[in-house]
């Protein structure tokens, strides 16, 4: 019981820290800094897919629905972490119109 409680902390722990690097990340200047993460984890849901190609025993039928359940189930992060930096660079760029238009009233 004690352990469970601890590998779950540290998950949760481990989760926080990856979303708080990705709001770190998606507030730089640089626009390609944010999507290091997104693009890490779809990358390990195209590596789930040539895992899944290991089985030759499944039909073909069986092998694209496996395929797709995967693809999107991976691919859960991969949207949230899209979603995160969309927001953060709407502000970034809400930001940087409004200096534009300080800079032309002047």
């Amino acid at each position: 019981m004690f352990r469970t409680t601890i590998a779950l902390i540290a998950v949760l722990l481990i989760i926080v820290g990856i979303v708080f690097l990705q709001i770190f990340l998606s507030k730089k200047k640089n626009k390609w800094l944010g999507l290091i993460l997104p693009l890490l984890c779809l990358g390990y849901s195209f590596l789930m897919l040539l895992g899944i190609m290991v089985y030759d025993s499944m039909g073909a039928g069986e092998i694209l629905a496996l395929f797709s359940v995967t693809f999107i189930t991976a691919n859960i992060p991969t949207i949230v972490l899209l979603a995160i930096y969309a927001a953060c660079r709407e502000k970034f760029k809400k930001d940087k119109e409004i200096e534009k238009m300080n800079i032309q009233d002047l």
